[in-house]
């Protein structure tokens, strides 16, 4: 039976919801910013989440959708947008605009009292990880986390498993002592990948991606005024996320 040893979270949209209210608004005020009438209604920027990365997704936006735009230097151009793009997400966030989800810090707190490790796999940048767990969860937070495996740290974004992958080789552990918490399909295939079990917390952005083989779906993690609801797996009577259940999903 495997003991658990190690959470590893996701960032966008597990986190907190930072998709549809925090980059996508940030997106927009970069493209206002450089004279594009470029704008990503929240529909669209839904299709777009298909794409791990914001510099990969500014690239597939102008590819896909804009095939008569033209520049020299398509990834230093979206490079540049998406620096511009962070500045205004990280004040988002310093503002207290994007709170993080219903059990999140219970449940990390929970994790950091009871000797389980934490650790972060995300294709988000550094610099904007860090300024939600500044803002949202303390500010000395980001210790908390033996390892933010985040950005351009590996080669291949989500779904390749490269970043859980890294994130288990720094830790020296083995994925059966370690849990994800996910809320994409693209997620669940990079943790799946690297073969850890896995939690899904879905959001309005993911609530109809195909999340076979996670070992557990909920709509959030909970707390105990606010019970989660059961897509599918088996947590018996209880109404919240916690340390207890993440070990009966790991054993």
């Amino acid at each position: 039976m495997s003991s658990l040893h190690t959470l590893i979270f996701d960032v966008d949209g597990t986190l907190a919801d930072t998709e549809r209210d925090g980059h996508r608004i940030a997106f927009n005020q970069a493209f206002a910013d450089a004279g594009l009438d470029w704008n990503w209604s929240i529909a669209l920027y839904g299709e777009l989440l298909e794409i791990a990365g914001g510099k990969e997704r500014i690239q597939h936006f102008v590819k896909t959708y804009l095939p008569e735009f033209k520049t020299d230097d398509l990834a230093g151009f979206a490079a540049t947008i998406h620096a511009e793009k962070s500045k205004y997400y990280k004040t988002l966030v310093r503002d207290g605009k994007i709170p993080l989800r219903p059990g999140v810090k219970r449940v990390i707190e929970s994790a950091r009292s009871q000797g389980v490790r934490l650790a972060i796999a995300t294709t988000s940048s550094l610099e904007n990880v860090l300024a939600l767990l500044e803002t949202a969860l303390a500010p000395e937070s980001p210790n908390w986390f033996e390892i933010i495996a985040a950005g351009d740290i590996v080669p291949n974004k989500k779904p390749a498993p490269d970043v859980y992958q890294y994130v288990l080789d720094q830790l020296e552990l083995q994925p059966e002592n370690c849990l994800a918490i996910e809320d994409s399909y693209q997620g669940l295939q990079a943790s799946l990948g690297a073969n850890l079990k896995t939690v899904i917390t879905l959001n309005d952005y993911t609530r109809n991606h195909d999340f076979s083989g996670a070992s557990l779906v909920i709509n959030q993690l909970g707390e105990p005024d606010q019970p989660f609801e059961v897509i599918s797996g088996e947590v018996g009577d209880q109404r919240y996320f916690d340390l207890s259940i993440a070990s009966s999903v790991i054993a």
